[in-house]
């Protein structure tokens, strides 16, 4: 007897190695959006990343005219047929959520978003999430669930760690769409580009960081996220403590003696 071959078999993401880039691009136009198919999709691509010792930066980045509408509200109201009225499955759903936006403050490499259309909700959420984020001016952006009764609560957390309070409440309590220029103003995104310098300028910043010391970016990013839930003073002696871990570690003499030097380091990510 034949096999069955079930259909819909295209990706929901494609990853794509860009020298010492991860490029992961949300593949399921036209709403790319976050079913449990495509968040356990960008979780394993994005532990894919974080294990090769060759990559140094990770983009994500949306197929055509939306980069990520947020959650699946189809599927999600399928479920409300199940004998508990759908809970368990909002549960796993945004569980899941949570853990993928984890996963990426968590990375040891640095993730940036490649925003070329529509981001929002959970989408949105997904650019605050990561450690840069870089706009078409085409792109725009909203927290629009108080429109359909569902104020976007977990989108919050991430917006209100990367915007000012009253920027992030606008969004969230009118739930209207911002364009890029507003976004970088809030403080969503840092660049906003014609449509066409896009993965252009998104290289730029990759390249930029692929030159630097691996283990110094990992280093700085794991802190950069932990001092930020600490009072000032833990802070400060958090990030004392891991300057000194920092010096010991082989880059940093490499580093420090190509400065003196006046040479190009070479770094060993040790």
């Amino acid at each position: 007897m034949a096999d069955i071959v079930e259909l819909n078999q295209t990706p929901p993401v494609l990853v794509a190695r860009e020298g010492p880039v991860h490029r992961i691009t949300l593949s399921s136009p036209p709403a790319n959006a976050l079913s449990i198919r495509m968040m356990t999709a960008l979780r394993a691509a994005l532990s894919e990343a974080a294990g090769d010792p060759d990559c140094r930066a990770v983009v994500i980045a949306g197929e055509g005219r939306v980069f990520c509408a947020g959650h699946d509200l189809k599927e999600l109201t399928a479920h409300r047929a199940d004998a508990d009225g759908g809970r368990a499955f909002f549960e796993t759903t945004m569980r899941l959520c949570a853990d993928l936006m984890q996963d990426i403050v968590r990375h040891p490499r640095p993730v940036i978003a490649e925003v070329g259309g529509v981001a929002t909700a959970a989408g949105c959420q997904l650019v605050a999430s990561c450690d840069l984020a870089i706009a078409s001016e085409e792109a725009t952006f909203a927290t629009p669930g108080v429109n359909i009764g569902l104020f976007c609560s977990t989108p919050m957390v991430a917006l209100s760690r990367n915007l000012k309070p009253k920027h992030a409440m606008e969004m969230l309590l009118t739930g209207e769409t911002i364009d890029a220029r507003s976004a970088r103003e809030f403080g969503l995104v840092n660049r906003v580009v014609p449509p066409e310098y896009l993965p252009t300028i998104v290289h730029k910043y990759t390249s930029s960081i692929a030159s630097k010391s691996a283990l110094a970016i990992k280093i700085g990013k794991a802190l950069f996220y932990r001092q930020a839930e600490m009072g000032l003073a833990e802070a400060y002696d958090e990030a004392a403590a891991t300057m000194v871990e920092n010096m010991m570690a082989t880059d940093a003499g490499e580093g420090i003696g190509a400065f003196l030097e006046k040479r190009r380091p070479v770094w060993t990510d040790r």
